[in-house]
């Protein structure tokens, strides 16, 4: 121990850019440890302790890297808040959190201030920013010293699963009392599957909102092991592509959808930027159709690396030779990851038969916080699912199938919609689809494809036949859409995450469904 880590780095070399806003403003590593300082000094003076909560409701960029730097180094919890909630799902997560502190930017003023303005919540939660309501954070670290804080402990953050039933819940570690920079330096093993280095001139692109899990602990990480951290405000395919070439970009952490986005930009812009420092370009979220995934590796080159996780911890791992001898797959195991598919009776299930996912992550126990009975469901014999469907190969590569409450059941057969999804994503004229089961009499379910056209295209039948017309010969007749409905723009999450009950529940209005 002792060479990584970012109060520690940038004590070394306080000089170093650790962090680019998305304004172009270039933060050194010396003046972003005096922030973090400052602002821990600052809630120690307001009675936050080890084990305490902070929030933060930030646009990507230095102040939410802040919060972070603050929080990880004085035993608190973090807990970064999607900024595209409610007020009362802020105010619900501000309570749950048991936060101490919460950090409010201008641009969320009206939706953040409503949560936060309820009576249990502003008791005993101290509320920060340039807001009507809230103290401004000069009051806070005005005068206080940028000196390192003494009896520093490692914090941890605490992110709340978005869920598909009921409210979300923060899935929460336990401290382990390391130094910070210790601490630290443990969590590199994320990146170092990978491949990655550590050190300059290594620099990482935020692509998605900090809220995210993965976009958190990869730039996290990123920073920890010396890396330049370069934020998007929101995310478009050109940018992209020019601040690689600008910033000398060598890794980052994208979706499926970022690839079908950039891979739609015509071919002179695409040829236009030089992106020859890009070595480890990692992405999960969803599943990526091969045809996609092939188009990226020709384009890029062998930096297309590829992981399955989920937030209570445990994964995989595909680096492009693995990808491409096992075409589809999301990886094998981590080296401190298990794998178990089950079927329905909880029994394993033989190489190539799909069953529900459970991992295993050595070390990584996890509760979702005030919710022990949650805590214990989805649990076997050490191993969690967060309700995946998916298969082993013979060599122990793991392929998707789909999620356990997505599966449609039609005439008792199980179908994938993640399967027909991908076959659709291919065609040139499709931007995004979502398919899903809707209600039939006889069938029980039948299978619904709802499409965003590329653009420029006008929906209507005559593309609706051609894009099923596009399936014969690729996939079974029993799994085409019985019917396609187009829409302007699909309702995804920016880190990938397709919102599909917006879709599907109005179709389902009326219906008790018992599938």
């Amino acid at each position: 121990m002792g060479s990584l880590g970012f109060w520690r780095l940038a004590q070394a070399d306080p000089d170093w850019i650790a962090a680019v806003d998305p304004d172009g403003t270039r933060y050194p590593a010396g003046e972003l440890l005096a922030r973090a300082n400052r602002l821990v000094h600052g809630l120690r003076g307001l009675g936050l302790r080890p084990g305490d909560g902070i929030c933060g409701l930030t646009p990507n960029g230095v102040d939410g890297l802040t919060l972070y730097l603050a929080a990880l180094q004085a035993g608190w919890y973090y807990t970064p808040i999607n900024w595209h909630l409610t007020g009362p799902e802020i105010g619900y997560i501000l309570a749950d959190s048991e936060a101490k502190a919460f950090f409010l930017h201008e641009r969320y003023a009206e939706a953040g201030m409503v949560g936060a303005a309820a009576a249990d919540v502003a008791a005993r939660c101290h509320a920060f920013g340039e807001v009507a309501g809230a103290r401004p954070v000069s009051d806070l670290v005005g005068g206080m010293p940028d000196t390192l804080p003494e009896e520093r402990t490692a914090g941890a953050t605490m992110h709340y699963t978005s869920g598909t039933t009921g409210r979300p819940k923060g899935v929460r570690r336990p401290l382990n009392g390391l130094d910070p920079d210790d601490s630290a330096e443990l969590m590199s093993f994320l990146l170092g599957f990978f491949g990655i280095t550590t050190g300059r001139p290594n620099v990482h692109l935020v692509t998605s909102p900090s809220y995210h899990t993965a976009v958190t602990q990869f730039g996290g990480t990123a920073l920890h092991m010396g890396h330049t951290l370069v934020y998007m405000d929101t995310w478009d395919p050109e940018e992209t592509l020019r601040l690689c070439e600008r910033h000398r970009v060598t890794n980052s952490h994208l979706v499926p959808t970022h690839f079908k986005r950039l891979l739609g930009l015509p071919e002179e812009i695409r040829r236009g930027y030089d992106l020859s420092s890009l070595r480890w370009m990692i992405h999960a979220a969803a599943p990526c159709p091969v045809p996609v995934k092939r188009q990226m590796l020709d384009w890029w080159g062998d930096v297309i690396y590829e992981y399955y996780a989920a937030t209570e911890g445990g994964g995989t791992i595909a680096t492009p030779e693995d990808w491409k001898k096992h075409p589809g797959t999301v990886g094998k195991a981590w080296p401190i990851a298990e794998l178990r598919i089950v079927d329905d009776d909880l029994k394993e299930v033989p190489a190539g038969t799909p069953g529900t996912i459970y991992m295993k992550m050595a070390g990584a126990g996890f509760e979702y916080k005030g919710d022990p009975a949650k805590t214990a469901a989805n649990r076997l014999d050490g191993f969690f699912t967060v309700g995946d469907i998916g298969y082993l190969d013979e060599d122990d590569f793991l392929f998707l199938c789909d999620r356990k409450a997505d599966m449609i059941i039609s005439g008792g057969a199980n179908i994938y919609p993640a399967e027909i999804e991908k076959e659709l994503l291919v065609h040139p004229k499709v931007a995004d689809v979502a398919v899903f089961g809707i209600p039939d009499e006889e069938w029980g379910e039948q299978i619904k494809a709802v499409v965003e056209p590329a653009e420029g295209l006008s929906p209507g039948p005559d593309l609706a036949r051609e894009l099923l017309d596009s399936l014969a010969g690729r996939l079974s007749r029993m799994k085409w859409p019985k019917s396609i409905d187009f829409i302007a723009e699909m309702p995804r999450e920016p880190n990938g995450k397709l919102l599909k009950r917006k879709l599907r529940d109005p179709y389902w209005e009326g219906h008790d469904r018992t599938i």
